[in-house]
């Protein structure tokens, strides 16, 4: 693809983002990596449903404008240790989607293997430790969790999502807030049924026979015995957050 093309792509991603209420306002950012010192990035204080090729900025490793009209977003160094950590990714897209925000808010990770299709896709969503969002602690807490995964959840803050483009990081952005959904749901119905070890290790085995890019995270299955840091709530904990949420709502 050609930079102008990489530039519309990331228009019509940050579109997307914004028409499935993945950001309000001018929340958010995408990059792109266009060579070793090179990156496209969105610029600060932009509603991603309005921005225009023009509007994207060409950066350097060190978050340095090169080139466009804005400022360089404080978080775009948060997408450059993702891309100091990771060769094979090309594109990071960083979203607050607002479901699977609920979830950290509420202490509960998205680390479990419940959902088959997100474990093949994307595995568990792990949380990392909490950082000052616009500030260079993203730089660093993200660091250790992008070695194993694709897909993860910022503390009280919002997603991060890499891929070797910049569809493929927004769709597994989609994965997360879906994933988050579906699991609010089922949660109010009733137990939530993770996949045993066996299951987990047989989605594995599709994933690579599939050759899925990327990496995916596992905390092992059966109810993801990796209680900590995975789980952080439990079940009674977050009963008692189903429980308050619907009495706010007025159902309860």
């Amino acid at each position: 693809m050609t930079e102008l093309d990489l530039r519309k792509a990331i228009c019509d991603v940050g579109r997307r983002m914004y028409m499935k209420n993945l950001v309000a306002a001018t929340d958010g950012n995408i990059s792109v990596k266009v060579g070793p010192d090179r990156f496209l990035c969105t610029p600060s204080g932009v509603c991603k449903g309005d921005m225009a090729p023009n509007d994207i900025l060409l950066t350097d490793s060190r978050g340095v404008k090169i080139s466009g009209a804005g400022k360089v977003t404080s978080e775009f160094f948060t997408h450059l240790a993702a891309y100091e950590e990771r060769s094979d990714i090309t594109a990071v897209v960083h979203a607050h989607p607002p479901k699977a925000i609920g979830f950290s808010v509420a202490g509960v990770s998205l680390a479990e293997c419940v959902l088959p299709e997100v474990v093949m896709s994307i595995g568990g969503v792990p949380t990392t430790d909490y950082a000052t969002p616009g500030s260079k602690e993203g730089y660093n807490v993200i660091r250790d969790l992008i070695r194993q995964c694709d897909a993860l959840m910022l503390d009280r803050h919002g997603a991060v999502t890499v891929g070797v483009t910049v569809y493929d990081a927004y769709f597994k952005l989609e994965k997360i807030e879906h994933a988050a959904e579906t699991l609010f749901i089922a949660r109010m119905l009733g137990e939530v049924r993770t996949l045993s070890r066996d299951e987990v290790a047989k989605l594995a085995e599709s994933r690579k026979a599939y050759g899925a890019s990327g990496k995916a995270y596992t905390c092992g299955g059966d109810g993801c015995p990796c209680k900590d840091p995975c789980t952080g709530k439990s079940d009674s904990q977050m009963e008692r957050f189903i429980s308050e949420t619907l009495r706010v709502l007025g159902h309860g």
